[in-house]
């Protein structure tokens, strides 16, 4: 009996190839948006409404374990090769220090970010989106380090066994007296983005001072085999400051308050990033949805600039994309703003699914992403100003609204734009059904949007 030959899995130069375009490939692939837990972590425990409001009124748990990727990186070279991959300055880091890890291609354009842990001196965990920690894993298996890694997936990706690691949230202006019931301390003295150790139901818990839509909290994460017996004093010890356990669907909202864009498009499409693209599964290309449709993909590049993240951009080492950033750093950029979707015309993309005319592409509430990368466009004046990244429903604000990177001649607040929904052509992909495009009127706001983000989430904020 012949030998059954072991098939590779596909590349994803070889599947750009074999479509000819990666915005092609992109458009159509049936990767669903966003992955928040689903299958694991109940989507509300009571109702989404409510949920999204608890870490605004009083404290919020949420269970952050299974839709995030970690990569553990540990040995010598940790330091050095984070260093030279990322944009961010590593004077003073290491155990129990934290960061939002920023990485650009050599012409400064954006491949991912990802929340950095200090494990140690010589040991980290990377934790997020796979874009960031693709290239981080690729950079130190091809180079001269010395290091290993260590990839923890996904749970839908995990094949039946648990995660490494319990991630806990608990967020709002209770949790400050809950962290003091739990310990049976004073909430520690930590600065924003730090770390430190809590005792909770006898075992060991990291902690990582953090905050989520602009309110005060911290990020808990210990083994997992830990991780039931801390969730569930915490549950019980919350009870008394109105504690509510927060599910998959509200908590795909908080970004849009926070203002962190958790979707653009890697800038991974270059011919000096062919042997990447080769060593990167097909899969990773992820969705591509919205209105903007070029097929350049460069036109969907932004750089940490335009993300909001210049202040995280340090030119004391020298990392991939050094030159060119320090070349575009004072050049003019594009701006992170909040976009406010006027009420009548979302009223009209509902109402076009029950009265007679145009349908317009179905608007999912919270969360109305449709792509891993939700790209619109944002039209003033008839011409592209921008592009829209995520949308959705803010519960606090009852309103409608968007991240997005828009030119500095509208950036500024109360300005007047248009977000283009839907797609022409529409894809293949199967979240998009037959619809006819629709332009929103929308007014500028800040990132974040919430005013207490605004002026007290921020600042304290790393570097």
């Amino acid at each position: 009996m012949a030998a059954v030959e072991k098939k590779t899995p596909e590349s994803l130069q070889a599947a750009v190839d074999r479509v000819g375009n990666p915005v092609d490939l992109m458009r159509d692939q049936p990767r669903r948006a966003f992955s928040h837990g689903f299958g694991f972590v109940p989507g509300e425990f009571t109702n989404w409404r409510e949920e999204a409001l608890a870490w605004h009124t009083s404290c919020a748990l949420l269970d952050q374990s299974h839709h995030m990727v970690d990569l553990f990186v540990q040995g010598p070279d940790t330091v050095r090769l984070l260093e030279h991959l990322g944009v961010n300055s590593f004077a003073g880091f290491g155990k129990d220090k934290a960061k939002q890890f920023v990485t650009v291609n050599e012409q400064g354009h954006y491949i991912g970010d990802a929340v950095l842990f200090g494990l140690d001196d010589t040991s980290v965990d990377l934790v997020g989106r796979r874009t960031a920690l693709d290239w981080v894993e690729y950079h130190a298996q091809s180079g001269d380090w010395d290091v290993t890694v260590e990839r923890d997936p996904q749970s839908v990706e995990r094949g039946g066994r648990p995660p490494r690691l319990y991630r806990y949230e608990i967020q709002g202006p209770s949790a400050g007296p809950l962290v003091e019931k739990l310990t049976g301390a004073p909430v520690p003295d930590v600065k924003f983005f730090g770390m430190t150790t809590l005792s909770i139901a006898g075992r060991r818990v990291r902690a990582l001072r953090h905050g989520m839509a602009g309110q005060v909290g911290f990020e808990l994460f210990g083994p997992w085999e830990e991780g039931a017996e801390v969730y569930e004093t915490i549950r019980r010890a919350g009870e008394e400051f109105g504690l509510m356990q927060v599910g998959s669907v509200a908590y795909s909202t908080a970004n849009l308050e926070s203002g962190w864009i958790p979707g653009p498009m890697p800038a991974i499409y270059g011919d000096d990033l062919a042997a990447y693209r080769a060593w990167l599964p097909a899969g990773s290309a992820g969705s591509l949805g919205g209105s903007m449709n070029t097929r350049d993909v460069s036109d969907y590049y932004v750089t940490p600039y335009d993300l909001g993240y210049g202040r995280l951009v340090k030119f004391d080492h020298d990392f991939v994309g050094r030159d060119a950033l320090r070349a575009r750093a004072e050049q003019p950029h594009r701006h992170k703003v909040t976009l406010v979707w006027n009420p009548d015309d979302i009223a009209r993309v509902f109402s076009s699914l029950w009265t007679p005319g145009p349908t317009f592409k179905y608007f999912s509430i919270p969360k109305a992403r449709y792509g891993q990368f939700q790209m619109d466009t944002v039209l003033a004046g008839g011409r592209p100003v921008g592009i829209s990244m995520d949308c959705g429903y803010v519960v606090r604000d009852q309103a409608v609204v968007s991240l997005a990177v828009v030119d500095e001649a509208v950036a500024r607040p109360s300005t007047e734009v248009r977000v283009v929904w839907g797609e022409n052509p529409v894809s293949a992909k199967p979240s998009v059904e037959p619809h006819e495009q629709f332009e929103i009127r929308a007014t500028v706001e800040s990132a974040p949007l919430a005013r207490f983000a605004r002026t007290k989430y921020r600042t304290a904020s790393q570097v």
